[in-house]
């Protein structure tokens, strides 16, 4: 990355050079008309074309390297987001935070793209101007020369004095273009966000595609996308208003650019102080010193589009860092501690509480252990059920106390839905874990056993297996998993309510065969659960929050 921003700077150089040979070759093309000499003209012409291969070969150069620098800066920024987003849950716990971290998939896809995009190219452009105004200021300086001015009867000279034109000139335009585009950044990150989400009610309606077309309930969807729209419309007329503002002022401002320093020089040129070459290269340096102290007007609109996905960039990246920081910290400070312990034989809740992340109480503390073997039953208040499956999973950090697991042994969390990568599936069967896990024989047995055998032709068959197979089969499929991981320790989060009381019945039996020396901790309500599990967990709700008690389950 260093050798690419050198190369850069080195190449941006170049460009600097191009519009400085240009203005000298100016000089000698006008004063070669004025002089209507042929012999100096061929020459000057040659020259050009040398100009002109250089400036190719180093603008080729510029793109490449630029772009690669780009790509280069976004890729690695990419990877830091993405490291923090996706790691122990943080992707799912920073939904329960509040603040501006909303539509994360866009931030990372979209405004790290503008971020690290618009950051090279405005640095570059900065640059470019910052040279450009530094080599066409001595220039510039040299052609105003030292006229005298009489004010009050008193004689005195300036010089440089059409350096200090440009400069007022170009302060003067720089202060109207900044007055007129300051609501510029709040309307690009007005139209940023709703444009994100448009984009997740899109997500949301091919997600829940099969849900959609069963209830019928298109009209009601189209309904919500075009409200959606409205907005966007909204936030696009908002944007519009605004860089209308500009444009009128720097359309003014351009026009305005490209005559004023020809009219400005024109008298010492009638007066035959210089010549038309001169006359020329004057315009043009004062065109260019112009061109490099306006670069707030020329950027104004991509800066506040930068500084607009920056800031969502950072929504992103301080709330993942405030998640954190919340979770790192000790026990009874606001997280819950987990350990895999070498001394424990049992899954143990020692003055647990769960809380929402802003404190407010989920369940109230409690103790409780879960010995090797058994089959419990959780059942109540079913929020606060999954919460705790989700503490002992490691992905709700907010409460107190600790939950000691035995380490060494192989936890399986089973989900309501389990999720489904698209491709084969023989890849959604085993994962997350490598195809190469699972032989043919092993996978087909696994289907039979669940009662998907129909499914064992479709094996090599590449599908969005979540769209495809039905709510059942989805639960089935997870208990083909089961099968083929073979866990220890199993955790069931409704994931037989969509089964029939006979197909229920069928894959509670299944882990009673197959896994007689697991634990097993089961959340649900169905009457046909009971019968398999020996303790029964109740989370009540009481007045000052969900209380734990335990009771004998009917098995």
């Amino acid at each position: 990355m260093r050798f690419l921003t050198l190369a850069l700077v080195g190449l941006t150089v170049g460009q600097v050079v191009v519009p400085i040979l240009v203005n000298l070759w100016s000089k000698r093309l006008f004063d070669a008309l004025e002089q209507r000499s042929m012999d100096q003209f061929v020459v000057i012409v040659g020259l050009l074309g040398g100009i002109i291969v250089f400036n190719i070969a180093n603008t080729t150069f510029h793109l490449r390297v630029k772009r690669q620098l780009q790509w280069g800066w976004r890729q690695w920024l990419t990877q830091e987001i993405l490291g923090t987003w996706l790691t122990r849950g943080r992707h799912h716990q920073i939904t329960n935070l509040p603040g501006d971290h909303d539509n994360p998939d866009g931030r990372i896809a979209e405004d790290i793209r503008i971020t690290t995009e618009y950051a090279i190219d405005l640095g570059h452009s900065l640059s470019y101007c910052a040279m450009l105004l530094i080599s066409f200021t001595n220039i510039l300086w040299r052609l105003s020369g030292a006229p005298e001015v009489t004010l009050g009867g008193i004689s005195f000279t300036v010089p440089g004095y059409l350096l200090y034109i440009a400069v007022v000139y170009a302060a003067a335009g720089t202060s109207l273009a900044v007055l007129l585009g300051k609501p510029l950044v709040t309307a690009v990150n007005r139209r940023q966000g709703v444009e994100a989400d448009f984009r997740v009610g899109l997500v949301r309606v091919r997600e829940n595609a099969q849900a959609i077309a069963l209830m019928h309930t298109e009209s009601e969807e189209r309904r919500s996308l075009l409200g959606l729209l409205r907005g966007v419309r909204a936030g696009w007329n908002g944007q519009t208003r605004t860089l209308s503002n500009v444009t009128i002022f720097s359309s003014f401002y351009s026009v305005l650019s490209s005559t004023f320093p020809i009219l400005l020089a024109a008298p010492q040129y009638i007066s035959g102080a210089i010549s038309l070459g001169a006359l020329m290269q004057t315009a043009q340096a004062f065109q260019q010193t112009v061109a490099a102290l306006s670069w707030p007007i020329d950027n104004l609109g991509r800066a506040a589009e930068w500084k607009a996905s920056v800031e969502r960039v950072l929504g992103l990246y301080d709330a993942l860092h405030t998640l954190q920081h919340q979770t790192s910290g000790a026990a009874g400070q606001g997280r819950i501690v987990v350990v895999h312990s070498d001394t424990a034989r049992s899954l143990s809740f020692q003055d647990l509480a769960v809380t929402e992340p802003d404190g407010t109480q989920v369940i109230a503390s409690f103790d409780a252990e879960i010995r090797p073997g058994e089959r419990v039953l959780i059942v109540g208040d079913p929020g606060a059920a999954i919460r705790l499956f989700r503490a002992v999973a490691r992905v709700w950090p907010w409460g107190s106390g600790r939950i000691e697991l035995p380490a060494h042994t192989r936890v399986f969390f089973m989900p309501q839905r389990p999720y489904l990568p698209r491709g084969f599936l023989r890849d959604a069967m085993c994962y997350p874990g490598a195809p190469e896990m699972m032989d043919c024989e092993q996978g087909r047995a696994a289907l039979e056993r669940v009662g998907l055998q129909h499914l064992i032709r479709r094996f090599d068959e590449t599908e969005t297996w979540k769209e495809v197979l039905a709510m059942a089969e989805q639960q089935r499929l997870g208990f083909a998993r089961l099968l083929l991981r073979r866990p220890d320790w199993i955790f069931v989060e409704n994931a037989t309510d969509a089964l029939d009381p006979a197909g229920e019945e069928a894959m509670l039996r299944l882990l009673d065969e197959e896994f007689p020396a697991a634990t097993l901790v089961t959340i649900g309500t169905h009457a046909g659960l009971e019968a398999h599990h020996g303790r029964k967990f109740t989370l009540r709700r009481t007045g000052s929050g969900v209380e734990m008690t335990e009771g004998t389950s009917s098995h």
